[in-house]
């Protein structure tokens, strides 16, 4: 027997947060659902706060591209009248990877075996996220599995296009400031040491500018391993304080006060948060349940601490748009477009709408800051070289002309 530290949405809308002792992480989920709770995280005392390099390395048995191609492919299936377990028969083909095969075989045995598909898929490691399993958990109990499937798969894939969009526009600012880095470098290790002995000559006459540059350069060359030491120190002494939440809270506040970054962040969480409430609201997810469970999605902490607070609301009577409008965390706009959902009794449409708009807001504010990144970057590149080689030449043209 072993103790799970769990996560359950209670039918009042409740979060549960406690630690059950069991022989394994399905009992607990079972005994969960036995309550009339929604499981939403189950594992083991303990097993949470270490860096698993493991777990890291490893290769998922489903990319996120395959798990939406496998979502579509489901819900066609079933919608064609397939039973399931012949539908995930067919479907067992399908992974490009061996393991991803295995997985899909998994799931089949443990439906014929008598389990629900949401149990199946919650077996399976993490691939499928807390919000997939209880989407899959709700449609089984609404008996509209298959639009569910369907549904989930248009969300997964809208999702995976936004965080591709910003993650696409990263990579060439990525690339151009390592190549910044990379040729300065290079520059203040290999090409400005070789030009000393010719400088010595001059002592103290060196200009203040090439004097800075030969320092730095016998920094870099003399306490290299200094340098990456407290790189390393620093990247480590961050990822320590991202552990811990209050820390981590008051990091994402800064991120989100952190002028058109931080706005831009906001906008990103908002489109998640409003396509994943929509998406539950569609299936049949109470409001208090599925602001539970979209908490869970957002990647910043500070708004799903919002979030929080704003089902608390919801339960006293308050509307949705009140209550997410008293953290003032989110933008005006949204707020307003869901106050008119409530309004006309169509929330769920109005937060997939709320999602598409800034969906298109994030593309255009992505392009936008990369259309004034890059040229940023190029001037800053172009001005240190510049500064580098200024180091070198100044000298250079003060020993021609004593020479003259």
């Amino acid at each position: 027997m072993a103790v799970y530290r769990y996560k359950a949405v209670a039918p009042t809308g409740e979060t549960l947060v406690g630690q059950m002792e069991a022989g394994s992480r399905d009992e607990v989920v079972l005994r969960l659902q036995e309550g009339g709770n929604l499981p939403i995280e189950a594992v083991e005392a303990g097993a949470g706060g270490a860096f698993n390099f493991e777990q890291l390395l490893r290769r998922p048995a489903m990319t996120q591209a395959q798990i939406v191609s496998f979502t579509q492919q489901l819900a066609t299936l079933l919608g064609a009248g397939q039973p399931l377990d012949r539908a995930l028969h067919m479907l067992s083909e399908q992974p490009d990877s061996e393991e991803g095969r295995r997985m899909v075989e998994r799931i089949k045995d443990a439906v014929r075996g008598g389990s629900t598909l949401s149990t199946a898929l919650e077996q399976q490691h993490g691939v499928f996220s807390r919000l997939y399993v209880n989407m899959v958990r709700a449609g089984e109990v609404s008996g509209s599995l298959t639009d569910t499937l369907r549904r989930l798969a248009e969300y997964l894939e809208r999702s995976r296009q936004l965080k591709g969009t910003v993650v696409n526009a990263l990579i060439y600012p990525a690339i151009l400031v390592g190549m910044v880095i990379l040729s300065l470098v290079t520059l203040m290790v290999y090409v400005v040491p070789n030009f000393e002995p010719i400088f010595t000559e001059l002592g103290d006459n060196l200009p203040l500018i090439t004097q800075v540059v030969l320092g730095i350069a016998g920094v870099l060359q003399g306490f290299w391993w200094l340098i990456l030491l407290a790189i390393g120190a620093t990247g480590w002494w961050m990822n320590q304080q991202w552990g811990k939440p209050d820390s981590r809270a008051i990091w994402e506040a800064r991120l989100l006060a952190f002028g058109k970054i931080g706005e831009l962040a906001q906008k990103v969480e908002t489109a998640r948060l409003a396509r994943t409430l929509g998406t539950l609201l569609q299936n049949g997810v109470p409001l208090l349940n599925a602001l539970s469970i979209a908490k869970n999605v957002l990647g910043n902490t500070v708004l799903a601490a919002a979030v929080e607070a704003a089902a608390s609301e919801v339960k006293t009577g308050s509307g949705l748009a009140f209550a997410l409008g008293a953290s003032k965390r989110f933008p005006r706009l949204a707020l307003q477009m869901v106050a008119v959902g409530e309004e006309a009794g169509e929330l769920d449409g109005m937060l997939m709408k709320v999602a598409d708009t800034y969906d298109t807001d994030v593309r255009n504010s992505v392009e936008r800051l990369l259309a004034a990144l890059v040229p940023v970057l190029t001037v800053v590149m172009a001005m240190m070289i510049g500064m580098i080689m200024l180091a070198i030449v100044l000298p250079i043209l003060d020993m021609s002309s004593l020479v003259e």
